[in-house]
């Protein structure tokens, strides 16, 4: 099957799509070659030394609720291949008065905790998660597809426009689930209430209670290594401090996958792609961003609440009112001076990330796409609102601005890590309107970053069907290869 270069496909980016695409096809015997522009592999998956010796800190993800409900990732193997730690709380909220919401991964805990709103709790999310399978299939492909269930897709329909639109506080009648749930729509960076941000919201809900919210020990970069390996085993090869600035530069090779923006394919191309296709990336918009801080910490965050000292994630931003005017803010071009913060500190399950008795604490917070503004003071000053003392336990910081951002990840425009806007029309349509939405105009080229279908998140989906794609168009090999770890 190699051709007379010797090399049958080429991947540009090792980011997880850029690694599980490279994977796929190596598996299916072909010849396979990586190019990465930086000197560590991995992406938005990857772990550092980015404060103090000793404290390794996730470069860009930390928390992973699809990396045990993707597809690829189950026929990979993963959980067989790392240690992921499910911990008991996939998620807390903090709320003003020493309160908090927490999403066990149990449901019926979560629902007892929250007193008058569990049973709607219960009757929003269990549907979901007791048919998370088919919520994974929905959401893990090209919205052209014909569904498989309808049933499944019309229940999460029918909850996304109630919690994506005015009616979203009609079942609750506390402040603590409405917080609760709100903190996972915020992951999305976008208006709240909206149709996109509660259906992303409500998956990573329904996850939380399925198969949880885990942890890679030793940091997420144990997920890159892990597709690395396999790729290697299987005749694969990386090169890193490769920046590829156009297609020409690239030895000859049957396939060409790129796990890039559709800007970047643009500027790669070099005027080879038809103008009407040009014209159609030109217009896929790219959204607000995030500006991230990671802390070393002399002892764990003394949060007021202390089931929230036991939850490796968690969502500051007060209530549910609260985190909508800060999320609405960053919508509108406008920094929050309070905030919604994604926290997460591993450290409390996994001692490996600190030396002994300290920790690391990362955090990110919404602003407005390519902005300059250190957040340092912002991010601080909302956690120490609820865990009183935060300050006097920090020994170090590392600061990335949202600018900053995107000149570790050209991905990253203007520090969009979703690497394109997270609306309805460009779920549908990410980045061209097309149930293939992964292969371009140019033979053998295609496009498999998180600008793709089925959209952002560590799950390699975007990689794999563009790789499926691949193989089908280039090779007629329609039937995926096996991924299995036990698999030669």
């Amino acid at each position: 099957m190699t051709t007379d270069q010797g090399l049958d496909a080429i991947v540009v980016g090792s980011g997880p799509n850029g690694l599980a695409a490279a994977v796929t096809l190596a598996r299916a015997g072909l010849r396979v070659r990586v190019y990465e522009r930086n000197a560590q592999i991995g992406g938005g998956a990857a772990t550092a030394e980015l404060t103090l010796p000793g404290f390794h800190h996730d470069v860009g993800s930390a928390v992973h609720p699809l990396a045990l409900a993707s597809e690829f990732f189950q026929k990979f193997g993963l959980k067989d291949r790392i240690e992921l730690t499910v911990p008991e709380i996939s998620y807390g909220h903090p709320l003003p008065g020493g309160r908090a919401g927490v999403a066990w991964h149990d449901i019926e805990r979560t629902a007892a905790g929250l007193g008058r709103d569990g049973p709607a709790w219960l009757q929003l999310l269990n549907p979901l998660v007791d048919n998370i399978s088919e919520v994974a299939e929905l959401t893990g492909d090209s919205l052209l597809r014909v569904p498989r269930h309808p049933l499944t897709l019309a229940r999460f329909g029918l909850r996304t426009l109630e919690q994506g639109g005015p009616a979203w506080n009609w079942r609750f009648t506390g402040d603590t689930a409405p917080a609760l749930l709100t903190g996972t729509f915020a992951h999305s960076i976008g208006r709240l209430p909206s149709p996109s941000t509660a259906g992303a919201g409500l998956v990573l809900a329904a996850h939380a209670h399925a198969g949880g919210w885990p942890i890679p020990s030793g940091g997420s970069g144990a997920i890159a290594a892990a597709l690395a390996d396999d790729l290697l085993a299987h005749g694969g090869e990386i090169i890193t401090d490769a920046d590829i600035d156009k297609l020409t530069d690239l030895p000859p090779a049957r396939i060409v996958l790129l796990d890039v923006t559709p800007r970047a394919l643009v500027e790669l191309a070099a005027g080879a792609l038809p103008d009407r296709y040009t014209t159609t990336l030109s217009r896929f918009r790219y959204g607000n961003a995030v500006a991230k801080v990671d802390f070393a910490l002399n002892e764990p965050v003394p949060w007021s609440a202390d089931d929230l000292r036991r939850a490796p994630t968690l969502h500051v931003g007060g209530t549910r009112a609260d985190q909508a005017r800060a999320e609405n803010l960053v919508a509108r071009g406008q920094h929050s001076d309070s905030p919604y913060v994604l926290a997460s500190q591993p450290s409390i399950i996994d001692p490996s990330r600190a030396p002994e008795g300290k920790h690391v604490l990362w955090a990110y917070t919404h602003v407005p796409a390519g902005s300059t503004r250190d957040q340092t003071k912002q991010i601080t000053r909302q956690i120490e609102r609820f865990a009183p003392g935060f300050r006097d336990t920090i020994l170090a910081t590392a600061s990335q601005t949202a600018a900053q951002m995107q000149n570790h990840n050209p991905n990253h425009i203007g520090g969009d890590i979703a690497a394109g806007a997270i609306s309805l029309a460009q779920l549908v349509r990410r980045p061209v309107l097309s149930p293939d939405p992964w292969r371009t105009p140019l033979d053998g080229v295609y496009l498999c970053s998180s600008s793709t279908a089925p959209g952002p998140g560590v799950h390699g989906m975007c990689g794999y069907r563009a790789a499926l794609s691949a193989l089908a168009h280039e090779y007629n090999i329609v039937k995926p290869p096996d991924l299995s770890p036990t698999a030669q």
